[in-house]
């Protein structure tokens, strides 16, 4: 008589999951192991680990024939985290688990030859969709446990080996839990007081720690402009609870997660080099398309550094994610979509030579212009601030500048009153704040907005660059305390725009 058991695992497609249904029927024809259900090879080579995992586990195998069937069929499945849900789903068919205990729960893992359970990626984003879809019980590998901890709402269990999650479902033996929830330590961020003058882009930096906005620094080399971008992340707010789980579900997928403290509320900084492939920068890969840099920089920072010498084809694939604050990676089996609301730190020197005095530029003016062509308008159009670097002149004790806690006060200020602001509209920060609902909802009077109307009559303004003018001027009307812009605030957030070309 042919036997038939179900259990259930996690599907992954980006961070998002989809709870699959394994089920497994023995009996009916030549022994023999069949894989259906759009498997991918890591997941078709699981029937060798699965069939060693349980011999070597002291467990019998059936030796008549299997078919293990994964549902929804028309969903690509891919990894091995399905090993310890099709171990058990053919062990419950030949009588050796029973389904009930099967029932509701969510089993992951892979399976290591001996039967040990191997970590695997992606179990926060597995678990928030086993949540979703209404299963109340989640075995991992233990090693993963503290990852686990993030998800409240269901039980949560850890196993070494395959033994001990079968001796659980027997009821036999107890499985180890979930302790509290570690937060990562957060290591003192270098100061802003060590940067030696440089007050305009300082400014700059607070304008855009302040509002969420993208700020481009140009200057000789030896000027600070990556002192300063490290030391954007002192500035910013710690990310709330929502945020903070969907970096640490991004960071899982990507395999970056740490073990030891996986809930991190300090906002990411992420700094590729120009090296870096477009995969990298954006997500990709063969097979399953991962998380590039941009995603791991969610709610954070990207910092591009000589971002003259990226590729254009690199810069350009910017343009997407700045806007939509997501990134789509289209597939043959589908469209994989992951986070990236991110801010854009761009660092440049003023030509390819790089002297440390602009009089002792060698570059034809040919050059010049290619070398910061590479940055295209429209990338440039969707960069809010621009600051000019100065020649060091004078070694100034450090400290001559405000500290990092001062600066954050008023930028925290800031951020709070416009998250007042726009709260039941549900956005965050100034930067959000499409542009359509600041010309009319959130309107300023004809005689604040002049300055943009005569920019965009002279053609020195696109409709986009005006909207990002109008949201840094409401950043700037946050950091002086006031209710809203002013015509001289408005005319300071064009300024900002223009000081990268001064």
């Amino acid at each position: 008589m042919a036997g038939l058991a179900r259990a259930w695992s996690v599907a992954l497609r980006g961070v998002d999951g989809q709870v699959v249904e394994i089920e497994a029927a023995i009996g009916g024809g030549l022994p023999g192991i069949h894989l259906v259900g759009l498997p991918d090879a890591a997941l078709h080579e699981s029937k060798d680990r699965v069939r060693a995992a349980v011999v070597n586990s002291g467990r019998g195998w059936p030796n008549e024939r299997i078919v293990l069937a994964l549902s929804p069929a028309t969903l690509r499945k891919t990894g091995s985290s399905f090993d310890v849900a099709l171990a058990c789903c053919v062990l419950a068919a030949g009588g050796a688990v029973g389904q009930q205990a099967l029932d509701r729960t969510v089993l992951l893992g892979e399976l290591a030859l001996d039967g040990r359970l191997r970590p695997v990626r992606g179990v926060l984003p597995c678990l928030l969709a086993a949540r979703s879809a209404g299963l109340h019980r989640v075995v991992v590998p233990a090693a993963t446990l503290p990852e686990a901890a993030l998800v409240d709402g269901l039980e949560v269990f850890g196993a070494e080996t395959l033994n001990e999650v079968l001796g659980w479902l027997a009821g036999d033996v107890a499985l180890r839990r979930p302790g509290a929830v570690v937060a990562g330590e957060r290591a003192a961020p270098p100061d802003l007081g060590d940067v030696m003058g440089q007050t305009d882009a300082r400014n700059a930096l607070e304008v855009a720690a302040a509002g969420g906005h993208h700020l481009l620094m140009i200057g000789p080399p030896g000027t600070g402009k990556t002192m300063l971008a490290q030391r954007i992340v002192g500035l910013l707010p710690e990310l709330g609870p929502e945020a903070a789980l969907q970096l640490a579900a991004i960071r899982s997928v990507a395999g970056r997660l740490p073990g030891d403290g996986p809930l991190s509320t300090v906002a990411p900084f992420v700094a590729p080099h120009h090296s870096t492939s477009m995969a990298a920068l954006i997500g990709g890969g063969s097979g399953t398309a991962r998380p590039g840099a941009v995603s791991l920089a969610h709610r954070g920072v990207l910092f591009l550094d000589e971002c003259p010498e990226f590729g254009p084809h690199l810069l350009e694939s910017l343009r997407t994610p700045l806007e939509e604050g997501e990134v789509r990676l289209a597939r043959a089996e589908g469209t994989v979509r992951y986070p990236a609301r991110f801010q854009l730190i761009l660092a440049a020197n003023p030509c390819p030579c790089a002297p440390a005095r602009d009089r002792d530029c060698i570059c034809p003016a040919q050059a010049r212009r290619r070398y910061l062509g590479r940055l295209s308008g429209p990338l440039l159009d969707r960069v809010d601030l621009r600051a000019r670097m100065q020649p060091v002149t004078a070694l100034t004790a450090s400290g001559d500048g405000e500290c990092t806690a001062t600066v954050r006060a008023r930028v925290l200020a800031a951020r709070a009153a416009a998250a007042a602001r726009w709260s039941e509209h549900g956005w965050q920060t100034n930067a959000e704040v499409p542009g359509p609902a600041l010309r009319t909802r959130f309107a300023l009077p004809r005689s604040a907005t002049r300055p943009l109307d005569a920019g965009l009559r002279a053609g020195e303004l696109t409709a986009r660059g005006a909207d990002r003018a109008l949201r840094v001027a409401w950043t700037l009307s946050d950091l002086q305390g006031l209710d809203r812009p002013r015509r001289d605030t408005v005319e300071n957030a064009l300024y900002f725009r223009d000081r990268g070309a001064a």
